[in-house]
């Protein structure tokens, strides 16, 4: 069948002399592997646009029983190199789109999956967006989407309310339980290093915010002020988060890496 969908591309390697093997999330068919005849030949007016990151509509020839489908034509929706590139921006890119890619499987739909994926590339592909926000923003959801929702609002241990910004209570330093997943208030645990980590209260007030935060282009608006410190810590502890919960979530070596990139 010839059949068009909405894709986000999620890596590309190179297949004999000129084509491409994709990695595709589509709003159709969830992940898939395609293939792009003469894919890397200049002269082809799809060579340019078929790269990591990119949001198109393509058209393919699909046959169910078939492990790779063709594509055959595609238009560029949105592009992380626009307005320009930016190594923030990548790092903030190829973490989210190797995390679906590495949690999911082949034919695996998830129209909230892709919904996801979709509206926060778009926005991660504007100007003067809050990438380091809208990174933690997207792995709050991600994670919930999987199941494993952190409670944010009461102690995972004690239920005692955490005390929020302008709230009565102790603004002390909190602490992000692994497992179960949420905050703690001190003293309600042994913290073991393995399985709790220390958190602001600044970043525990982001973290509630943002679970509140209905929408990609609200998490990336870029004039608020928590860009800064508390944006990283949530990234850095919501992706360790990920790798704990969920299999298949790439090396510490690739965590490293990507975490490097968003302390410069």
């Amino acid at each position: 069948m010839i059949l068009k969908t909405r894709a986000v591309v999620l890596r590309e390697v190179k297949y004999r002399d000129q084509s491409k093997i994709l990695t595709l999330y589509t709003r159709e068919f969830g992940k898939m592997a395609c293939i792009l005849k003469g894919g890397r030949n200049p002269k082809n007016r799809l060579s340019g646009i078929f790269s990591a990151g990119n949001v198109l509509d393509i058209v393919l020839y699909r046959k169910p029983e078939r492990e790779v489908q063709l594509i055959s034509d595609g238009s560029l929706v949105s592009c992380p190199m626009v307005p320009g590139p930016d190594i923030e921006r990548f790092g903030v890119l190829y973490r989210i789109i190797d995390l679906v890619r590495l949690t999911t499987e082949r034919d695996s739909r998830s129209l909230r999956l892709f919904s996801l994926l979709e509206s926060t590339l778009l926005e991660l592909n504007r100007e003067r967006v809050a990438y380091r926000t809208l990174y933690a923003w997207f792995l709050l959801r991600f994670i919930s989407l999987q199941g494993f929702a952190p409670e944010l609002c009461r102690c995972v241990f004690s239920g005692r309310e955490i005390p929020g910004d302008g709230g009565e209570g102790p603004r002390g330093e909190l602490l992000f339980v692994m497992n179960p997943g949420g905050l703690a208030l001190p003293g309600t645990i042994h913290a073991d290093g393995r399985n709790v980590r220390p958190i602001t209260p600044e970043a525990a007030d982001l973290l509630s915010a943002l679970s509140r935060t209905a929408t990609a282009a609200s998490a990336a608006d870029g004039s608020g002020t928590a860009e800064g410190g508390a944006a990283l810590i949530c990234g850095t502890i919501l992706q360790e988060y990920c790798r704990h919960h969920l299999e298949h979530t790439g090396g510490q070596k690739n965590l490293a890496v990507i975490s490097q990139l968003l302390a410069e």
